[in-house]
């Protein structure tokens, strides 16, 4: 008996839900969830991928059904995995309980699976079907893919601004635009990420120290782009290196003892090409933290980081905090900044965004219209 449409979709979206609570524990992997339920529709197992080198989704859906998945239908976001890594293949776990039938949200885009897991199911005479809610699942993993399919992690361009879109006032004063609750927000966002990325500007201005409070899921980098290493050796950064990695990104036009005088305090630093206007060339930087498995890094920085990002087609995602308060003044500066577009957008930026409101702020965001960047 094949379990109605309405009520598939309904426990698709559950697996999805189940999925989201791996966020930040799992990555390199995708966040995956996986319900088991019988012909009726009721759940016999569930389970997420819950950190990286753990058993994934489907095991802890077996594990949790037991013998009750013999015969069963399992639903999970993301085609099982074929190949011996941290764990054995799920797909073979999945034949080994007997369920009869797998409906997949979505292929697994690396390539070392790529439908390999669907064939061995298949060919196991399970029944397979591909594609429900694939737009929410595709969603959900879409850091994994820009890691698996690019090589470069996904962007995540965070700013506080006012109403009039001003992220300081024109004496550069700046704090505090948003209030306590949306500041909680972006600690919880820096939580969850293997990089936070700031420009030499910001660090001069603000010296800040880039940590999430309180700590959270994942333990950040802090990334400076610095094209001359002046990060002073007082600075937070510096002083607290040990304690939470620090690697600047600078040229080889950086003096070398300053670069030595970082390395022996404790910062990585790497030299990377240069861009036409001497600054590190940014999609060499993208590409540098793919080769270290960077899925997701918060860009922090001024409004000439983030428009040399923008202009670079490099922003995956938007964070944007805007405070019901006005500051004016033709000099005080805005978010982005950078070379910008010639015309204005005829429909959104962004791709279905959310808008929350925290005590009186709103939190705007959501993934960055496809057009908008270049995923090649």
């Amino acid at each position: 008996m094949r379990i109605p449409a309405p009520q598939a979709e309904s426990i698709m979206r559950h697996a999805c839900n189940l999925a989201r609570r791996g966020s930040g524990l799992v990555e390199p992997n995708p966040a995956v969830g996986a319900v088991i339920v019988d012909d009726s529709g009721r759940i016999l197992g569930e389970g997420w991928h819950q950190k990286f080198g753990g058993p994934h989704a489907e095991i802890h859906a077996i594990a949790a059904a037991g013998i009750s998945a013999r015969g069963a239908t399992l639903f999970v976001t993301l085609e099982p995995c074929c190949h011996f890594g941290k764990t054995p293949p799920c797909s073979q776990a999945v034949i080994a309980a007997g369920l009869r039938r797998v409906v997949i949200a979505t292929r697994d885009p690396a390539p070392h699976v790529d439908g390999g897991g669907i064939a061995e199911l298949r060919a196991a005479g399970i029944e397979v079907e591909v594609g429900l809610l694939e737009a929410d699942a595709r969603r959900l993993i879409a850091p994994f893919i820009q890691l698996m399919l690019h090589q470069r992690p996904w962007f995540h361009a965070k700013w506080a601004m006012t109403l009039d879109g001003k992220i300081a006032a024109h004496t550069g004063h700046s704090q505090w635009i948003s209030n306590e609750r949306s500041r909680a927000v972006v600690h919880q966002l820096r939580g969850r990420m293997d990089g936070i990325l700031i420009g030499i500007g910001t660090a001069l201005t603000d010296d800040p120290l880039l940590t999430p409070r309180p700590t959270g899921p994942r333990f950040a980098t802090r990334i400076l782009v610095d094209s001359s290493a002046r990060l002073p050796l007082e600075s937070q950064l510096v002083r607290t290196c040990h304690e939470s990695p620090v690697l600047v990104i600078t040229t080889a036009a950086a003096p070398r003892e300053q670069q030595v005088m970082l390395q022996q305090a404790g910062v990585e630093v790497v030299q990377i090409d240069a861009d036409a206007d001497g600054h590190p060339d940014l999609r060499l930087l993208a590409a540098e933290l793919g080769r270290r498995k960077m899925t997701n890094v918060l860009l922090e920085g001024g409004g000439t980081l983030l428009g040399s990002f923008f202009d670079a087609c490099l922003v995956d995602e938007v964070h944007a905090f805007i405070a019901p308060k006005i500051v004016g003044g033709a000099r005080a500066k805005s978010p982005v900044l950078g070379q910008g577009l010639e015309t204005i957008p005829a429909v959104s930026s962004l791709e279905d965004p959310e808008i929350e409101v925290l005590d009186g702020d709103l939190y705007l965001h959501g993934p960055v219209r496809r057009p908008l960047r270049n995923l090649q």
